[in-house]
């Protein structure tokens, strides 16, 4: 075989690869266009070159397999501005005790050197983990009555004071939103955390239909997350409690897709320092969700029928709704 056939052959086998893709829903002919493509005022730091035809089941851009790591964020006023979140796949949006939010960022695609600042674990982060397989989880510590349930969880729980080497402070914030931690080390600590995989999401083209949206709010007894978008950015701009999510970058947090996903949210057997009651937050069950994306909420059902399974969001017509490529945001909002 000459040196022009054998290239010629890999090319015709990475089309061949693509277009499988594409015929399966996981990645539409927009999308293959844009793999690569980083999210805004994001960098390469800690993506690994992703193979031909590797496709992050979290985001739909071209990532090589990795290891899920998730990391707990505080998200007081005083927490911010949030470094590295940019970098995560997912981030979700949690109500915690008196109404306040708390921030999980899910990474696979990418590891940055470090991120945070970094809070403490909930109950109702195991049943959301579980879709993930066995990922690890960063965080700063829970109560004691807490510990136990955590330990015995199949999550892979790397607190912080566990690790050696992991988790450090940041002389230039003030406790307790100081907290850092560095997920190379963590993750050297659980070498058998599962590697992203298939939880529901798809990607592709924004469907037909949808009403146009200029902005949404999801609103929690003393806290607020308003999505606003951005025309000229082609993405939702972020704030919270009236102010933009910034990062330490010094840009804004705007994904393409933010998912409202209304759930029941019931007292847990929990509370914190204070005494207040911790909700539990309910991802397993059926419901509604609003997709936005491309400057349109799309009306949807959210389902997973049981904690081990991933969460489908599908349309009155029945198709799976598709998400833009790039970081997706999934909000709890009371149901």
């Amino acid at each position: 075989m000459t040196a022009r056939t054998a290239t010629a052959t890999r090319t015709t086998r990475r089309g061949a690869r693509l277009l499988a893709l594409v015929a399966a829903g996981t990645l539409t002919l927009g999308a293959a266009a844009e793999v690569g493509a980083q999210d805004a005022g994001s960098q390469d730091t800690g993506r690994a070159a992703a193979a031909p035809g590797d496709v992050s089941p979290f985001t739909g851009n071209a990532a090589s397999p990795g290891q899920v790591l998730a990391v707990k964020f505080d998200n007081a006023r005083g927490a911010r501005p949030h470094h590295n979140l940019n970098k995560a796949d997912i981030v979700y949006v949690e109500k915690v005790e008196g109404g306040m939010s708390r921030l999980m960022g899910v990474y696979a695609s990418r590891k940055p050197d470090s991120v945070g600042p970094v809070r403490s674990a909930r109950e109702s982060d195991v049943e959301l983990l579980r879709q993930f397989g066995r990922p690890a989880l960063a965080y700063s510590g829970v109560r004691s009555s807490l510990t136990k349930y955590l330990n015995n969880s199949p999550i892979y729980v790397r607190p912080h004071g566990k690790v050696p080497g992991a988790y450090y402070r940041n002389e230039n914030r003030q406790a307790p939103h100081n907290l850092f931690v560095k997920p190379g080390p963590l993750l050297k600590s659980a070498p058998k955390a599962s590697l992203a995989a298939d939880i529901g999401f798809r990607f592709g083209a924004a469907p037909q239909g949808g009403v146009k949206t200029s902005s949404r709010t999801v609103r929690y007894a003393s806290a607020s997350h308003t999505f606003r978008w951005s025309s000229s950015q082609q993405r939702w701009r972020v704030s919270f409690d009236g102010e933009a999510a910034m990062q330490t970058n010094g840009r804004q947090m705007a994904p393409r897709t933010v998912v409202i996903q209304h759930v029941a949210m019931p007292p847990s057997k929990y509370r914190d320092v204070n005494g207040a009651v911790t909700p539990y937050i309910k991802t397993v069950g059926q419901g509604k969700a609003t997709v936005l994306r491309d400057g349109k909420a799309y009306a949807t059902r959210w389902s997973r029928p049981n904690a081990q399974s991933g969460t489908t969001f599908t349309l009155a017509n029945g198709q799976r709704m598709p998400f833009a490529t790039g970081q997706v945001w999934v909000v709890y909002a009371d149901k």
